[in-house]
């Protein structure tokens, strides 16, 4: 291979790999209550419809895009980038109940608790 043909195939896989949407996991606070966990996913930049959440058992996933406009060939220094993260729910979520809204680039899911899960009282009998 010549020098010209190495710096060709050079330049052919830095433009490949500019091609590829780099993926990284968002910054997730989650809390706990009696009643439910919250979760907050910071993707800013992702519009709802770019945006795939999925339960599948305990097996929670969060998927998004951002999509960075292309306006010709000028110098752009932002790109598209995608969010990835998984969990493994505890027992005792009721995944058919599970609340999802995106406002100003934060995630808020609210993952109510089974009833069987929720913590009761106990009553005690006096004899």
């Amino acid at each position: 291979m010549t020098k010209t043909q190495t710096a060709n195939a050079q330049d052919v896989n830095a433009a490949e790999n500019l091609n590829e949407v780099p993926t990284v996991a968002p910054l997730v606070d989650i809390y706990e209550n009696k009643d439910e966990l919250l979760m907050f996913a910071d993707i800013p930049g992702v519009d709802a419809d770019a945006l795939n959440i999925s339960l599948h058992d305990l097996d929670l996933v969060i998927e998004g895009k951002r999509l960075i406009p292309t306006y010709g060939t000028a110098e752009q220094e932002t790109r598209t980038v995608g969010y990835r993260r998984s969990f493994v729910l505890p027992p005792g979520i009721d995944g058919n109940n599970i609340v999802a809204k995106i406002t100003d680039g934060v995630l808020a899911l609210h993952l109510p608790k089974a009833a069987s899960a929720k913590p009761r009282q106990i009553p005690i009998k006096t004899a």
